[in-house]
């Protein structure tokens, strides 16, 4: 089985929606359809995947602005670690009303756990919680592949933001160190924004996490 990415980049905070696919069985996820939805629709179309879920990394409003739109097409199921529903439902809370467009989603239908084996289809996915960014975010380690879907958690050279309602640098910093910098250096990282990058990249020169920039 080799998994496919492709990047979809979405909506006006260049969300990176990712279409996750088998090469051999064509099962598909679709993460964080944060707007546009169509030019998701076309991504899939190009990829051949067949959706299978929409899995959510957290509840912003640019990372779920397409929800509904993909879910209705594809008629699939929503994914979110567990607690991150509120966000869902509540404009105020994922920032979306401040941003003078309100955005809710339709209830998640799977709610996820940490450490949960997440198996749709062919694809299987380990769910690691890291809250810090939000209240109940995760990310999705295949583990075989060396594939971390990590949203907003952790970028290129820096890590998520906090100053927004349910976030804390502090709790962001130990979710890292605990549950990212404890994978092998080569996973490779697909963040929620901005280019990909490794385990071992972040470990050696990001300086929120080599002491180089206080937290």
């Amino acid at each position: 089985m080799a998994i496919r990415i492709d990047t979809i980049v979405v909506g006006p905070f260049e969300v990176n929606c990712y279409i996750v696919w088998d090469e051999a069985s064509k099962d598909g996820l679709i993460v964080d359809p944060g707007a546009d939805a169509d030019d998701i629709f076309r991504g899939v179309q190009r990829s051949g995947a067949h959706p299978r879920a929409i899995l959510l990394t957290h509840g912003h409003g640019d990372h779920i602005a397409a929800v509904d739109a993909v879910k209705s097409k594809y008629n699939i199921p929503l994914y979110c670690g567990e607690g991150e529903e509120k966000m869902l439902a509540d404009a105020s809370l994922n920032m979306s009303s401040a941003l003078g467009n309100p955005i809710v989603t339709r209830p998640p239908d799977v709610k996820l756990k940490d450490e949960e084996h997440v198996v749709i289809g062919s694809l299987q996915f380990l769910v690691l919680s890291t809250p810090g960014h939000t209240e109940a975010g995760v990310c999705y380690l295949h583990e075989r592949e060396g594939i971390l879907i990590c949203g907003d958690t952790l970028f290129a050279g820096s890590v998520g933001r906090t100053d927004l309602p349910g976030g804390s640098m502090d709790k962001l910093i130990q979710s890292i160190r605990t549950k990212i910098l404890t994978l092998p250096d080569q996973v490779i990282c697909y963040p929620g924004h901005g280019p990909r990058t490794t385990v071992g990249a972040e470990r050696n020169s990001n300086p929120f996490l080599n002491g180089e920039i206080y937290v």
